[in-house]
């Protein structure tokens, strides 16, 4: 029988174009054996891992995302300050978020409390401050976890998990298909760092210089992972027009990266039939 290894890669409100993945699969009929993230990718393939389909997710991206008074309703849980600075890539006005209020106030109240709890293992990646170094998380509580892959610094603070002091995890393994390359599986892999758009000689703003900064580092790890040793599928939807927190354009991100879930259906099914 095939396995199948998913890889969602971290890059922000980008990684809402993970949701067409997760369609195709769902269209073919397709379970993952195992799946692994950063940042974004870990906290959509919590989703998935959890028994919610591509479709549930998206549904739930855009109706939360969507309606600004429910934003404010949720946000309202963190910092009344912090409602309109964290979705404007403003720096928040009273220091960093707290990944984990974050994580409790916008992801779906169903999710479990813990890894074993999951239907599909999930592999998370965090990255050791201190340390210089991946860390991976697989086993204990759930929303932590989630927290420390996806606390971005500046706008989150480091989450301490096991006395090692965390954050975002596509800073040291944007797309961790290395996580999976040993098994016997097909690898499906998905990007969604994207680049800066080309604004001729315009100067980025200093946020804008910060985040497009990062995105060229992370796309240089990716590259060079990729010169090494490529995953059965790898797949770059259109992102690069979003901002890394442009989640209230959750509508405006599926329509644009619709393709997605064509490319790889049609990739998956060239691979099982050759199987």
């Amino acid at each position: 029988m095939t396995k199948l290894a998913l890889v969602l890669g971290g890059g922000g409100a980008r990684g809402i174009a993970h949701v067409h993945v997760l369609e195709a699969l769902d269209d073919l009929g397709l379970r993952p054996d195992i799946i692994t993230g950063a940042s974004i990718g870990s906290i959509i393939g919590a989703g998935y891992a959890s028994g919610m389909s591509g479709a549930e997710i998206g549904e739930y991206f855009v109706k939360t995302f969507s309606d600004p008074k429910e934003v404010a309703m949720r946000m309202w849980q963190l910092r009344p300050d912090s409602i309109r600075s964290i979705f404007t890539e403003t720096l928040p006005r009273f220091g960093e978020l707290n990944a984990q209020k974050v994580m409790r106030a916008f992801l779906p109240s169903g999710l479990p409390e813990t890894f074993d709890a999951m239907d599909i293992p999930l592999k998370v990646v965090a990255a050791d401050f201190y340390g210089n170094r991946q860390v991976v998380i697989d086993s204990g509580k759930l929303i932590p976890a989630l927290a420390a892959s996806a606390a971005i610094p500046v706008i989150f603070k480091a989450e301490v998990l096991n006395g090692t002091v965390l954050v975002d995890g596509g800073i040291v393994n944007p797309v961790p298909f290395d996580l999976v390359s040993t098994l016997d599986h097909i690898v499906l892999a998905v990007d969604v760092v994207g680049i800066p758009v080309d604004k001729g000689s315009e100067i980025p703003s200093r946020i804008s210089a910060g985040f497009g900064a990062s995105q060229l580092l992370m796309q240089s790890i990716t590259n060079l992972k990729l010169e090494h040793h490529r995953p059965d599928i790898f797949i770059r939807p259109e992102v690069s027009e979003f901002r890394v927190l442009d989640f209230l354009k959750a509508d405006q991100i599926l329509e644009r990266t619709k393709g997605t879930r064509q490319e790889v259906r049609t990739k998956l099914e060239r691979i099982l039939n050759a199987s």
